[in-house]
């Protein structure tokens, strides 16, 4: 793996990062906090406190990204590379 040291985004910065996201998807459907909330089953509580600090279970973020369409996105996260061939193994191209 070729990691850019310069370029590593702290686990707030990515708990934000996605937090911004949904908020964005969110506003993109119209809904309010109280709206999402309703339509997710998540507490308003954590919805504001998750579009805040970035902090959610993973229970709640999965009812959100169900909410959101993006669930097939979040269940592909930590999936091992399917290879097109075996030149791509030997190389190292993955």
């Amino acid at each position: 793996m070729n990691y850019d040291f310069l370029d590593i985004k702290t686990p707030k910065e990515i708990q934000m990062e996605i937090a911004k996201n949904v908020r964005k998807k969110r506003k993109e459907l119209k809904l309010t906090q109280e709206e999402f909330a309703k339509k997710s089953g998540v507490s308003f509580g954590s919805i504001k406190r998750f579009e805040n600090t970035g902090e959610i279970s993973l229970f709640s973020l999965v009812k959100i990204a169900i909410v959101l369409d993006c669930e097939n996105e979040l269940m592909e996260l930590f999936k091992k590379k399917e290879y097109s061939s075996i030149e791509e193994i030997i190389n190292g191209k993955y």
